[in-house]
């Protein structure tokens, strides 16, 4: 049975925030003639129509970002696309950082013109962020084609691309590539296995946690497992506390990568012209998939532009564009019904069997307050 969690609990990418000199906020916001603001429209039809927004984002000029690598699921190209498209800048501060560095951002830096606009949050972080009133409620108009237990219904936060968890393997250093949480136990792997980032703040990594629960016995009520496996894949001299990033990976310094299948996927052609051969496989014992989700700034500087930016990400040409980074858009069958879907890109997608199930709030809720009392002590010593 495959097991897969909507990006309504996910986590990011480990690095530390750099917090820059304050600065004040913007003196007005985005407003039509007729005096509707950007920063509390629902909607672009509650703000007059998406060419209203268009004018008013171009206008601002300027989208704030945090923690979207240009190599994560295709963010380079979709950057570039939203720039060459509307003529507007974005700029991305802390590319490696986690879901829970975005937050301290938003928080730290409220009323301030560089506080985050726009949120790429791994799930549970996405429901903190919401109970925490720091998100503006708004509806992208393909809002009714998400599926409804991937979303907020207020808008608050929404799924965007997902994938499965996958081991990747760098075939040149490692002589057989492991294809299971089980053959990761095995000593020939000592001092090789990594996860992309500490798993109380990273998406990929608190994955990789619950996937290795779901192939030692656990499920969606029980994470302890996970927490089980990697202790002993630390007692056993096989886990690496170096954490896996494009940078590692090439200098081989972690030749075995716990990630999700479409950044190891997008190693794979990355490194060919590097001469790094690296293999990908999603482990039949611990199937376990994962959305993220986009969200708004309810303080955003730019909230006209950060509006825009989610009508970008879930138009036909946002979409396609996650898939062709090998991750799996929100979208995916509403655009196969409509006929927009990326067919070759679809192809190219790692293959998975098995029928995704969900977990509900209070799962992720119990198991990221288990990983936080817990992960420490598991790889410690």
């Amino acid at each position: 049975m495959t097991l897969s969690l909507p990006r309504t609990a996910a986590l990011g990418v480990l690095a530390a925030l750099t917090l820059s000199a304050c600065g004040a906020a913007p003196e007005t916001s985005s407003t039509t003639a007729d005096g509707k603001s950007a920063a509390t429209a629902t909607s672009a039809a509650d703000f007059g129509g998406l060419a209203k927004l268009v004018a008013a984002a171009k206008k601002e000029g300027t989208l704030n970002a945090i923690a979207l690598p240009r190599d994560w699921a295709n963010y380079g190209a979709l950057i570039d696309g939203f720039e060459k498209k509307y003529g507007i800048k974005i700029e991305v501060e802390n590319p490696d950082g986690a879901s829970q560095d975005e937050i301290n951002a938003v928080t730290s830096r409220k009323g301030q013109d560089r506080a985050p606009d726009v949120l790429d949050l791994g799930s549970s972080f996405a429901l903190s962020a919401a109970e925490q009133g720091l998100l503006a409620p708004y509806k992208v108009a393909a809002f009714a084609d998400i599926p409804t237990e991937q979303k907020d219904a207020k808008g608050l936060w929404y799924n965007d691309y997902g994938g499965y968890i996958s081991i990747g393997c760098d075939a040149k250093r490692v002589k057989t590539c492991p294809t299971t949480f089980a053959d990761l136990l095995k000593p020939r792997y000592k001092g090789q296995v990594a996860l992309n980032g500490n798993p109380t703040k990273s998406g990929s990594a608190f994955g990789g946690v619950w996937a290795a629960s779901l192939a030692s016995g656990g499920s969606f009520d029980d994470i302890q497992p996970g927490l089980d496996f990697f202790a002993k894949l630390k007692k056993n001299g096989n886990y690496t506390p170096v954490e896996s990033t494009p940078a590692t990976v090439e200098k081989g310094e972690t030749p075995i990568s716990i990630d999700w299948d479409y950044l190891n996927a997008g190693y794979a052609d990355e490194f060919k012209s590097k001469g790094v051969d690296w293999k990908v496989a999603v482990p039949s014992d611990g199937q376990f998939s994962q959305y993220y989700s986009q969200a708004i700034n309810k303080d955003a500087p730019h909230p006209a532009t950060a509006r825009l930016w989610q009508e970008y990400l879930y138009s036909a040409e946002g979409q396609n564009l996650w898939l062709k980074g090998y991750a799996r858009p929100a979208l995916m069958t509403a655009m196969e019904k409509a006929g927009t879907l990326d067919k070759t890109a679809a192809a190219k997608l790692p293959e998975v069997s098995g029928t995704p199930e969900f977990p509900t709030e209070d799962q992720q809720n119990k198991a990221k307050t288990v990983l936080g009392q817990g992960w420490a002590k598991a790889v410690s010593g």
